[in-house]
């Protein structure tokens, strides 16, 4: 019975402590404190030093838990990296994420060497499990400081920091087997690592594109669907690593593979996976927390400081100037990178690795890893905002936030519905009349009631729309419903640029035909005023519009009698706030940007 009540102490205590460590982030994100440095204090009040008095010192679960919650994380990291939009930073991003963390190991290792007076393996050991950088650290950080980085830098920082990972647990692993080794074997050991990068990245694209098959081939019940990419991504870390593969590579590009798909429930599985990830976070530092003896780290702290110092002021600036220079990075933009270096859970598992493997003087890795990760929550934490601001890495004006619900339509992947509440001094808000043409309503809740948008009209603050729309599209919507920036609310209320004044009774086949457009079939021999009656009949209003190809469109702007007088010719690529222009677009602006230059002198589409 002891065995009992001791099993539900510890289930009850965990889920407290959680808890608590959730209900903490409510005070980091409001005085900005690191939320992961809240987890490890509460770890360490609940360890034998503190008032909890756990005395835990099981290195097997730690791996245990900690490979569980790596594989986790990892894939989350492949997940939420989209090749669609990252293209130019991919070289600079691997090129750090692999050259960078070795460079990384080998100078702090160096530094390690001088300072503990330790073997060059051991040292390089050192520099590997404190080589990566923690993605979910770096980016609450920047979420609740509100910052928005300069695009080429973000995309950098997001991709290298979900992406150097598996370097670092490469080095770890191949190091921890060097000492064991006494610094034999090398050149078996080099093979030994490139067969498992090669049997990790096999394994983690073949379990990419069976997870994306069965995910939009089963029909599993409505929520299975993260629950299934969860126990996928675990499975495919434990069956690679059994295989003699790198079961971390293999999660991270299992993930990216899933993440550059179209799947089922995309936005169900997102979700999850930011639960999922930080309760991953929130296990890895208090565990932290409980394994080390702060009694016992005075014996390493100065060294641990002098060697966080290192890192964050040597190590990583190095490494980050020999990546990144030959890609043509400023250098307040390679300070910045430098600077955002967090380290975290990744650490903390690998400083476990030499311990469970019986490495002379293991205790020494795990406390002086405590130390790198301490520091670095609380000095580069703190200031990664006002870093971003002096170095000029933060956007002035920042893409404002929108509520967005997403919604999943079962039977296709293609499409789904995308919901906003319809807010004050938002674009929509501001301009109703002035949606792109590809973006439709289909229901409008008003009044308590959910109508068909068609008989509602123009939207209005206070209504919740729903959209059908393509899922890449569904990701750039919300600069569109959220609210503007005063400055920005002005300029959304004058007239827009790009929309083109026509009478009612002008020939809709010879607008089409002057501004080389596509006129809809049936229209053409028709005048604007008769292509309105013709499509909307009575029910004709300002705001109606007739597409007009992909890129332009007639907006009705003045009704006497249910008959158009006055429209406005519409140019999409200038009013679609949603979809960035592609370089040919901004050098030709399509046949209507032709046409426009051929009537105005200097005009641009």
């Amino acid at each position: 019975m002891e065995a009992i009540a001791g099993a539900n102490f510890g289930l009850a205590l965990g889920a407290i402590l959680i808890l608590l460590g959730i209900l903490s982030s409510l005070v980091a994100s409001r005085f900005g404190t690191p939320l992961l440095l809240v987890f490890l204090v509460l770890g360490m009040f609940a360890g034998e030093d503190g008032p909890g008095g756990i005395a835990f010192d099981n290195y097997q679960a730690t791996y245990l838990i900690g490979s569980c919650a790596l594989a986790i994380i990892l894939f989350d990291g492949g997940l939420r990296t989209r090749l669609s939009s990252i293209r130019d930073a991919i070289g600079p991003s691997v090129t750090l994420a692999s050259l960078g963390v070795a460079i990384t190991s080998a100078v702090v290792g160096a530094f390690a060497v001088f300072v503990f007076h330790s073997s060059w393996i051991q040292g390089l050991l050192m520099g590997a499990i404190v080589a990566s950088t923690d993605a979910a650290a770096v980016f609450f950080l920047l979420k609740t400081g509100g910052l928005q980085l300069r695009p080429r830098v973000g995309a950098v920082l997001e991709m290298e920091s979900g992406s150097n990972d598996p370097v670092a647990v490469f080095l770890t692993l191949v190091l921890t087997e060097l000492a064991l080794a006494g610094g034999g074997a090398g050149w078996q050991t080099a093979v030994e690592l490139f067969r498992q990068a090669v049997l990790g990245g096999a394994f983690g694209l073949a379990a990419g594109f069976v997870s994306v098959f069965l995910l939009n081939r089963l029909r599993l019940l409505s929520g299975l669907h993260p629950l299934f990419v969860i126990a996928m991504a675990i499975a495919t870390f434990g069956v690679t690593a059994l295989l003699d593969g790198s079961g971390f590579l293999a999660v991270y590009v299992c993930g990216l593979v899933v993440g550059n798909r179209s799947v089922r429930a995309y936005h169900s599985i997102v979700n999850f996976h930011d639960t999922a990830t930080w309760l991953c976070q929130i296990v890895m530092f208090l565990m932290l927390g409980l394994l080390v003896t702060p009694t016992e780290l005075l014996d390493y702290a100065v060294p641990g400081l002098m060697l966080a110092a290192f890192l964050m002021l040597v190590g990583r600036p190095a490494a980050v100037w020999l990546c990144l220079k030959p890609f043509g990075f400023a250098r307040e933009e390679m300070l910045f990178v430098s600077w955002v270096g967090l380290r975290g859970a990744v650490s903390i598992f690998l400083a476990a690795i030499p311990t469970l493997a019986g490495v002379e003087g293991a205790d020494a890795y795990f406390n002086v890893a405590f130390f790198v990760v301490m520091v670095s929550l609380i000095v580069q934490g703190w200031t990664i905002g006002p870093a971003a601001r002096l170095l000029g890495m933060a956007l002035r004006r920042p893409a404002p936030s929108a509520n967005r619900v997403d919604i999943d339509l079962p039977g296709q992947i293609e499409k789904e519905l995308v919901g906003y509440p319809i807010v004050a001094d938002s674009f929509v808000a501001l301009r109703p009349s002035s949606l792109p043409g590809w973006l439709k309503p289909v229901l409008v809740a008003r009044d308590g009631e959910v109508r068909n948008a068609a008989e509602v009209g123009d939207l209005r603050v206070g209504d919740y729309a729903y959209f059908l729309v393509g899922a890449e599209r569904a990701k750039k919507l919300d600069r569109m419903f959220a609210p503007l920036p005063p400055d920005a609310v002005q300029a959304a209320r004058r007239p827009l640029f790009g929309e083109f004044a026509i009478a009612g009774d002008a020939p809709l086949g010879e607008i089409a035909a002057f501004y080389d457009i596509e006129a809809p079939k049936g229209l053409a021999p028709l005048t604007v005023a008769e292509a309105f009656a013709a499509r909307h009949g009575d029910k004709v209003r300002v705001g109606s519009r007739i597409d007009l190809g992909s890129f332009a469109a007639i907006v009705v702007r003045a009704v006497e009698d249910h008959r158009v007088t006055r429209a406005g010719l519409r140019i999409e690529d200038v009013v679609d706030l949603a979809v960035p222009p592609t370089p040919e677009r901004r050098r030709a602006g399509g046949p209507l940007g032709t046409a426009i230059r051929r009537i105005v002198p200097g005009g641009r589409a």
